[in-house]
Protein backbone atom coordinates (compact mmCIF):
# COMPACT_ATOMS: atom_id res chain seq x y z
CA UNK A 1 0.00 0.00 0.00
CA UNK A 2 2.70 2.41 0.85
CA UNK A 3 4.00 1.55 -2.96
CA UNK A 4 0.92 3.13 -4.04
CA UNK A 5 0.95 6.23 -2.14
CA UNK A 6 4.88 6.67 -3.35
CA UNK A 7 3.51 6.05 -6.70
CA UNK A 8 0.59 8.68 -6.86
CA UNK A 9 2.50 11.00 -4.68
CA UNK A 10 5.14 11.26 -7.36
CA UNK A 11 2.90 10.82 -10.99
CA UNK A 12 -0.43 12.71 -9.07
CA UNK A 13 -0.17 15.42 -11.71
CA UNK A 14 -0.16 13.04 -14.74
CA UNK A 15 -2.63 10.95 -12.96
CA UNK A 16 -4.98 14.01 -12.62
CA UNK A 17 -4.37 15.11 -15.90
CA UNK A 18 -5.33 11.22 -17.47
CA UNK A 19 -8.38 11.15 -15.24
CA UNK A 20 -9.39 14.62 -16.33
CA UNK A 21 -8.81 13.77 -19.89
CA UNK A 22 -10.79 10.39 -19.10
CA UNK A 23 -13.95 11.98 -17.88
CA UNK A 24 -13.93 14.79 -20.74
CA UNK A 25 -14.01 11.54 -22.87
CA UNK A 26 -16.81 10.01 -21.29
CA UNK A 27 -18.37 13.21 -21.18
CA UNK A 28 -18.16 13.24 -24.99
CA UNK A 29 -19.57 9.83 -25.76
CA UNK A 30 -21.99 10.91 -23.36
CA UNK A 31 -23.39 13.83 -25.34
CA UNK A 32 -22.80 11.33 -28.88
CA UNK A 33 -25.04 9.05 -27.58
CA UNK A 34 -27.56 11.20 -26.02
CA UNK A 35 -28.01 12.67 -29.40
CA UNK A 36 -27.55 9.48 -30.96
CA UNK A 37 -31.12 8.15 -28.98
CA UNK A 38 -32.90 11.05 -29.60
CA UNK A 39 -32.46 10.56 -33.69
CA UNK A 40 -33.71 6.76 -32.75
CA UNK A 41 -36.66 8.42 -30.38
CA UNK A 42 -37.42 10.63 -33.10
CA UNK A 43 -37.65 7.96 -36.19
CA UNK A 44 -39.43 5.41 -33.24
CA UNK A 45 -42.09 8.21 -32.81
CA UNK A 46 -42.21 8.77 -36.63
CA UNK A 47 -42.41 4.80 -37.46
CA UNK A 48 -45.30 4.30 -34.57
CA UNK A 49 -47.16 7.37 -35.41
CA UNK A 50 -51.05 7.25 -34.98
CA UNK A 51 -50.85 3.77 -33.45
CA UNK A 52 -51.44 4.84 -30.07
CA UNK A 53 -51.60 1.50 -27.76
CA UNK A 54 -49.99 -0.98 -30.62
CA UNK A 55 -46.92 -2.67 -29.57
CA UNK A 56 -43.93 -2.82 -32.02
CA UNK A 57 -44.33 -6.26 -32.08
CA UNK A 58 -47.95 -6.59 -32.74
CA UNK A 59 -47.02 -4.09 -35.47
CA UNK A 60 -44.13 -5.91 -37.16
CA UNK A 61 -46.32 -9.25 -37.42
CA UNK A 62 -49.32 -7.06 -38.60
CA UNK A 63 -47.14 -5.82 -41.32
CA UNK A 64 -45.81 -9.23 -42.17
CA UNK A 65 -49.42 -10.99 -42.22
CA UNK A 66 -50.09 -8.05 -44.79
CA UNK A 67 -46.93 -8.71 -47.01
CA UNK A 68 -48.13 -12.72 -47.15
CA UNK A 69 -51.43 -11.67 -48.16
CA UNK A 70 -50.22 -9.21 -50.44
CA UNK A 71 -47.70 -11.73 -52.01
CA UNK A 72 -51.08 -14.50 -52.30
CA UNK A 73 -52.55 -11.98 -53.93
CA UNK A 74 -50.17 -11.37 -56.69
CA UNK A 75 -49.49 -14.85 -57.02
CA UNK A 76 -53.44 -15.22 -57.82
CA UNK A 77 -52.94 -12.11 -60.21
CA UNK A 78 -50.84 -13.67 -61.98
CA UNK A 79 -52.60 -16.91 -62.61
CA UNK A 80 -55.26 -15.34 -63.47
CA UNK A 81 -53.55 -13.25 -66.28
CA UNK A 82 -51.94 -16.30 -67.57
CA UNK A 83 -54.99 -17.82 -68.04
CA UNK A 84 -56.93 -14.31 -69.69
CA UNK A 85 -53.67 -14.37 -71.92
CA UNK A 86 -54.23 -17.54 -73.49
CA UNK A 87 -57.59 -16.96 -73.75
CA UNK A 88 -57.12 -14.06 -75.35
CA UNK A 89 -54.69 -15.91 -78.17
CA UNK A 90 -58.25 -17.54 -79.03
CA UNK A 91 -60.54 -14.25 -79.36
CA UNK A 92 -60.46 -11.88 -82.21
CA UNK A 93 -57.59 -10.02 -82.63
CA UNK A 94 -57.18 -10.04 -86.26
CA UNK A 95 -59.77 -7.97 -88.78
CA UNK A 96 -59.41 -7.49 -92.62
CA UNK A 97 -61.80 -5.21 -94.55
CA UNK A 98 -62.36 -4.08 -97.94
CA UNK A 99 -65.26 -2.76 -99.64
CA UNK A 100 -65.40 -3.25 -103.92
CA UNK A 101 -68.28 -3.10 -106.20
CA UNK A 102 -69.07 -6.45 -107.53
CA UNK A 103 -70.45 -5.64 -110.79
CA UNK A 104 -69.28 -2.99 -113.09
CA UNK A 105 -72.54 -1.59 -113.28
CA UNK A 106 -72.84 -0.82 -109.67
CA UNK A 107 -71.44 2.43 -107.64
CA UNK A 108 -70.56 3.28 -103.91
CA UNK A 109 -68.72 0.10 -103.57
CA UNK A 110 -71.99 -1.76 -101.20
CA UNK A 111 -70.00 -4.80 -101.74
CA UNK A 112 -67.35 -6.36 -98.93
CA UNK A 113 -65.58 -8.64 -97.30
CA UNK A 114 -64.52 -8.91 -93.45
CA UNK A 115 -62.13 -11.25 -91.84
CA UNK A 116 -61.93 -12.12 -88.23
CA UNK A 117 -59.36 -14.00 -86.92
CA UNK A 118 -57.34 -15.40 -84.04
CA UNK A 119 -53.76 -15.04 -82.97
CA UNK A 120 -53.42 -17.84 -84.75
CA UNK A 121 -55.19 -16.96 -87.56
CA UNK A 122 -57.87 -19.05 -87.49
CA UNK A 123 -61.77 -17.62 -88.02
CA UNK A 124 -63.96 -16.63 -90.90
CA UNK A 125 -64.47 -14.23 -93.81
CA UNK A 126 -67.95 -12.92 -94.50
CA UNK A 127 -68.51 -10.96 -98.03
CA UNK A 128 -71.50 -9.83 -98.86
CA UNK A 129 -72.31 -8.74 -102.32
CA UNK A 130 -74.40 -6.26 -102.93
CA UNK A 131 -76.64 -5.83 -106.71
CA UNK A 132 -79.59 -4.04 -107.82
CA UNK A 133 -82.12 -6.73 -107.46
CA UNK A 134 -80.56 -8.98 -105.11
CA UNK A 135 -78.22 -8.91 -102.53
CA UNK A 136 -76.22 -12.14 -100.98
CA UNK A 137 -74.08 -12.60 -97.86
CA UNK A 138 -72.15 -15.65 -97.01
CA UNK A 139 -69.44 -17.03 -94.82
CA UNK A 140 -66.33 -18.69 -95.37
CA UNK A 141 -64.03 -20.57 -92.95
CA UNK A 142 -60.23 -19.60 -92.55
CA UNK A 143 -57.64 -22.67 -90.73
CA UNK A 144 -54.39 -21.04 -90.54
CA UNK A 145 -54.23 -17.98 -92.78
CA UNK A 146 -56.05 -20.31 -95.63
CA UNK A 147 -59.28 -21.53 -96.25
CA UNK A 148 -60.76 -25.20 -97.83
CA UNK A 149 -63.06 -23.24 -100.01
CA UNK A 150 -62.09 -20.89 -102.52
CA UNK A 151 -61.51 -17.60 -102.09
CA UNK A 152 -62.31 -14.46 -104.12
CA UNK A 153 -59.86 -11.91 -104.90
CA UNK A 154 -61.32 -9.75 -102.53
CA UNK A 155 -61.45 -12.45 -99.86
CA UNK A 156 -57.74 -12.63 -100.22
CA UNK A 157 -57.01 -9.10 -99.87
CA UNK A 158 -58.99 -8.73 -96.52
CA UNK A 159 -57.19 -11.80 -95.00
CA UNK A 160 -53.80 -10.26 -96.21
CA UNK A 161 -55.06 -7.20 -94.19
CA UNK A 162 -55.99 -8.79 -91.50
CA UNK A 163 -52.70 -10.70 -91.03
CA UNK A 164 -50.58 -7.98 -91.98
CA UNK A 165 -52.71 -5.60 -88.97
CA UNK A 166 -53.48 -2.49 -91.17
CA UNK A 167 -55.77 -0.33 -90.37
CA UNK A 168 -59.53 -0.54 -91.13
CA UNK A 169 -61.45 2.39 -92.75
CA UNK A 170 -64.33 2.49 -89.90
CA UNK A 171 -65.66 5.31 -91.71
CA UNK A 172 -66.27 3.34 -94.62
CA UNK A 173 -67.76 0.35 -92.34
CA UNK A 174 -69.99 2.38 -91.01
CA UNK A 175 -71.52 3.35 -93.98
CA UNK A 176 -71.51 0.01 -95.46
CA UNK A 177 -73.63 -0.80 -92.98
Amino acid sequence: MELIREYISAYYIEIIIGLAVGLFLLLISTIILNFKIKKSKEKYNAFVQGCEGINVEELFIKIDRDIRDIRRDLELFQKDLSSIETKLAFAIQKVGFIRYNAFNDMGSELSFSIVLMDNFLNGFVITSIYGRDNSVSYAKPVKEGKSNIPLSAEELIAIERAIKGENIEFSNFRRAQ
